[in-house]
């Protein structure tokens, strides 16, 4: 597997200790080889003990207002966000006036195939919804938790960076649901649009002074294992913080149609230097993967761009 690329994503919290920008002029620092071959260690001990949890927990109920497809709907196969409808369920762009560069709102409903806007949802990962906003080339990743008010309406507000096609992917689990549904929608920015070209893979990258590395290959069709070590100054970063209730969370999407995959660390009761995930790609091709985690009150984000 090669890997590349970086970003960051803030979450409005304090920044006390932010760490000191990395060197630009150099490559990357090489992760220490000592303290990775221990938490590697522990890492592969902790999956053989509780196993690779696959982004699909759910917390507390909502409260109930709409009744959920029953057991006939087939939630949660294949990869997501391929479909405005699915599974019973439709994302309804209500509105998008969106333009590149300035502050924009979108707002948008759930509807039932009856045209009925859901408004009772599962709180998972600690939200209710989860809102992931992508340029078609995959750039300018974001990932926000729209606010809803009673009658079902979400509202988001988005700035984007460019014109162009905006990609929004919706996962959420709609109350009495057997399991989450993902929905994706094109949003037009106006404007002359130009892709960017991804990066080319590599495994390790820079990101506010972070060193983040992806190791581990990736087959399509089969359960992968994936490990992300961090460092920090030359030492490991063992002080994680929770981030939507795990040490770590991992979006891939797949260049082209942008498939989408969320998922979840192990389970694990510390923090380590080292996140280890459960991957399996649907099928062979380049993919982008964000890594998001939480250190110093602070949300980051590493990219990577993975050949399959």
């Amino acid at each position: 597997m090669t890997t590349t690329g970086s970003t960051t994503l803030a979450e409005g919290a304090s920044r006390p200790g932010r760490p000191r920008p990395a060197d630009p002029s150099g490559p990357p620092p090489a992760t220490p080889p000592a303290w990775r071959y221990v938490a590697a260690a522990l890492a592969l001990g902790l999956t053989l003990a509780v196993g690779f949890l696959a982004g699909r927990a759910g917390g507390p109920a909502g409260g109930p207002v709409r009744a959920a497809p029953g057991p006939s709907a087939h939630v949660g196969h294949g990869p997501g966000g391929l479909e405005v409808s699915r599974d019973g369920w439709t994302l309804a762009v209500d509105q998008a006036r969106l333009t590149a560069g300035r502050p924009g709102e979108l707002t948008f409903r759930i509807v039932d195939a009856d045209g009925v806007t859901l408004t009772a949802f599962r709180e998972n990962h600690e939200r209710r919804m989860h809102l992931v906003l992508v340029g078609r080339d995959l750039s300018g990743y974001q990932h926000v938790h729209p606010e809803m008010s009673p009658a079902g309406v979400w509202r988001v507000a988005v700035t984007p960076a460019v014109p162009g096609p905006l990609r929004a992917v919706a996962d959420f689990w709609p109350e009495g649901a057997p399991g989450q549904v993902t929905l994706g929608v094109d949003v037009p920015v106006p404007g002359r649009y130009a892709a960017t070209p991804l990066p080319p893979p590599e495994e390790t990258v820079l990101v506010d002074g972070y060193t983040v590395t992806l190791d581990g290959g990736l087959r399509a069709g089969a359960a992968n294992q994936v490990l992300v070590w961090l460092g920090r100054d030359g030492a490991p970063v063992n002080d994680l913080q929770p981030h939507l209730g795990a040490f770590g969370h991992l979006v891939a999407l797949r260049q082209g149609d942008l498939a989408y995959l969320h998922v979840h660390p192990a389970a694990a009761s510390q923090p380590s230097s080292v996140v280890a995930f459960g991957v399996t790609v649907p099928s062979a091709g380049t993919y982008r993967l964000f890594f998001e985690f939480r250190h110093l009150d602070q949300v980051r984000v590493a990219a990577f761009t993975v050949t399959v």
